[in-house]
């Protein structure tokens, strides 16, 4: 933490300087004591520690003399203290801030600490240590000190460049747009190189990301596209390799699929006369129902019947809704991959030597591929585009992961959904994708996974990604209700009975939702008992989605029903909770049905709580807490209109709301001071 400096008065004489000397010691030791020195920029880093800390040594015996000193030697420390400072903030870039960006910036970075080094030679140059009473050690060190700084070379490691070259090459691999093995880049080398710069377990790989995506949101405003493009293009990246190197630890299998993905891009182009054959005789079932060739990429669509990726998707995309084979209409456009089927595809083609490659890709001549690759290679800081560079990323990440959804162990799943998670957090393209991706089926079939963690994630993840308003309808359509409203109610943990009500809420928001999740009364049921046991982060998201709930009319009896009235009036007052307006708003809805109306009546200790609330409540909620009492005092009413009245704060609390409410409030509550004046007028006893 930066610790405030007092100010420095510089007057011309000999003056005290305890106060400057003070801040340069102070300054000096943070600087010398930082630990665990970053990859990026380790050299410079450790040179310059050393540096200040002979500095420290100058600073300490000038203060030991404690006696004036001259204004060139008052000049050159302040200098020395503004170098110094400068350095500690370098320091924190390059250790706090992400070191593959720190890499990518190696020469920038350099070029930054040779200038604070010569910067500092230039403020020796007026430090008259013949007028300094210093010690002959001191005296030494100081001089070495200048002259070094004075005639200091710029130091860019050459291992930091060999690294650079590496990452970039792997970025160049990783963007490459026009060839057919895009995406297939070598994960051991990846591995490698973010090994070497610390980057070791999934927990570093998530901080690098965070790191990054500051860096990004840094950067957008002064560093131009480009720069944001190149640190985009850097989280794509990471994001797919810490999937792959995580998830699937098999890096020397991954290395030669590589290869021999390469060796059959390279290889000779022409099929043989048996595989010819062969083609002729594919199996019905490894057949796509539209073009009748094999289903290199099967998908499922809503119908339940597969296709091959490239021909639904011309049908869906020229405008057709319906299944091809059935006539059906489409509930949902989603593409979901048949692991399975693909799986027997791959074996029957491997068996029969049949390339599942295009020959389109294989007709470049092998110069052509590899000066492109190292075109890219030259030029990746430069033409990276952000958006097609992430999205083919995201894209590549959410259909390996929902592969190892389908098809891994349980411990691969419980991984594979706390990933997409994690993808599915942040951004609308990332939660389209992911289920374009074909991941919301397997997630909702892992709610009623028996690991806690997998169920945590799986429910977490829909969360996620029902922020994007189609796959509020996917995961309706993917029959995940009762799943969720299974969580609800005896989740394995909290915070998967939290998310499963907040995913409630969000699903709520549709009109269609709320009328499909209103025929199940175990999701009231399962909502109330949260608002009774949950946390004050589960109260929360159980008020919230009652209350969406409670928008269609036809809900609120279930909710009233559901035992939520009684709970909702204790909550008024419970400060832990912290939802006392949200619990008035929900209180004010169920008052627009009759059974709610009644009960809210009968309770004995909501009347005690309404001046308390009145007086010392929000904005927001004294506006829904008068709705409230104008509505209970309607129509019947007389009892709480008489509550009211008994207590002589009242009427000036009502009074006194003109300032604190909205005009539609202030008008309320006048409303129902002429209604409590009428009451009272019964009793010959006016009020106003």
């Amino acid at each position: 933490m930066d610790v405030v400096l007092p100010p420095i008065m510089i007057s011309s004489g000999l003056m005290p300087t305890g106060s400057l000397m003070k801040s340069l010691i102070h300054i000096s030791n943070e600087v010398a004591s930082v630990e665990k020195l970053p990859f990026s920029q380790f050299k410079n880093i450790s040179a310059m520690i050393r540096r200040i800390k002979f500095l420290s040594f100058l600073f300490e015996d000038i203060r030991e003399t404690n006696s004036p000193l001259p204004p060139s030697s008052l000049l050159c420390l302040t200098e020395l203290f503004s170098v110094i400072q400068r350095v500690k903030l370098l320091i924190q870039r390059c250790k706090g801030g992400s070191s593959l960006w720190g890499l990518i910036q190696t020469e920038f970075l350099s070029n930054q600490f040779h200038a604070l080094v010569k910067e500092m030679g230039g403020a020796l140059d007026i430090l008259p240590l013949n007028l300094l009473n210093l010690s002959t050690d001191t005296r030494e060190q100081v001089e070495l000190l200048h002259k070094q700084a004075k005639r200091v070379d710029l130091l860019v490691d050459p291992q930091e460049l060999q690294r650079r070259e590496e990452l970039l090459q792997i970025m160049a691999s990783n963007n490459q747009k026009n060839s057919r093995n895009k995406g297939f880049v070598d994960f051991v080398k990846v591995k490698e190189v973010f090994s070497c710069i610390g980057l070791r377990s999934p927990l570093d790989y998530e901080e690098e990301i965070s790191k990054l995506e500051a860096e990004a949101e840094k950067q957008a405003c002064t560093g131009g596209l480009i720069v944001v493009s190149n640190i985009n293009n850097l989280i794509s990246l990471l994001t797919y390799s810490k999937s792959v190197i995580f998830i699937d630890r098999h890096g020397e299998e991954i290395k030669e699929n590589f290869k021999q993905l390469s060796a059959s891009l390279n290889g000779n182009q022409d099929v043989s006369s048996s595989s010819q054959s062969i083609l002729s005789n594919i199996p019905d079932e490894f057949r796509c129902p539209i073009s009748l060739d094999l289903m290199k990429d099967p998908v499922i669509v809503a119908s339940g019947h597969t296709y091959d990726r490239n021909s639904i998707a011309q049908w869906i995309n020229s405008g057709h809704y319906t299944c091809p084979k059935s006539g059906k209409r489409l509930i949902h456009r989603a593409l979901i991959p048949n692991y399975a089927l693909k799986s027997l595809v791959h074996q029957w083609c491997q068996d029969n030597n049949v390339p599942l490659i295009e020959n389109s890709t294989s007709s470049s001549p092998k110069f052509e591929r590899s000066s492109s690759k190292s075109k890219l290679s030259e030029t990746a800081t430069e033409h990276i585009s952000a958006t097609k560079a992430a999205m083919d990323a995201v894209k590549m990440t959410a259909e390996f992961l929902v592969g190892k959804l389908a098809m891994g162990s349980p411990e691969i799943q419980r991984q594979a959904a706390y990933e997409l998670r994690l993808l599915a957090k942040t951004g609308m393209d990332n939660r389209r994708i992911i289920a374009e991706a074909g991941a919301i089926p397997f997630l909702v079939t892992l709610l009623s996974s028996t690991d806690p963690r997998i169920q945590e994630n799986a429910v977490t993840a829909l969360l996620n990604l029902s922020i994007f308003d189609n796959n509020k309808i996917l995961i309706m359509a993917a029959g995940s209700i009762d799943s969720i409203i299974n969580v609800l109610e005896s989740g394995k943990t909290m915070e998967a009975r939290e998310n499963a009500a907040a995913t409630i809420f969000s699903l709520s928001i549709i009109s269609d939702c709320k009328v499909t999740i209103g025929t199940r009364p175990r999701a009231f049921s399962a909502l109330v008992g949260l608002l009774r046991d949950g946390t004050a982060t589960g109260k929360k998201d159980a008020v919230s989605a009652l209350f969406n709930l409670s928008v269609y009319n036809a809900n609120k009896a279930s909710v009233v029903f559901a035992g939520a009235v009684p709970l909702l009036i204790e909550l008024l007052m419970d400060d832990k909770a912290g939802i006392t307006d949200d619990a008035l708003a929900l209180l004010v809805l169920l008052s627009g049905c009759s059974e709610g109306l009644e009960e809210i009546r009968q309770s004995r200790i909501l009347m005690p709580m309404v001046i308390d609330l009145l007086r010392f409540g929000s904005t927001k909620g004294k506006e829904n807490l008068i709705t409230l009492l104008l509505g209970l005092c309607k129509d019947g009413g007389d009892e709480v209109a008489r509550c009211l009245l008994i207590n002589p704060r009242s009427i000036p609390s009502l009074q006194s709301l003109s300032s604190d409410v909205s005009l539609k409030a202030r008008r309320k509550a006048d409303a129902l001071i002429r209604l409590l004046n009428r009451c009272c007028s019964q009793s010959h006893n006016p009020v106003v």
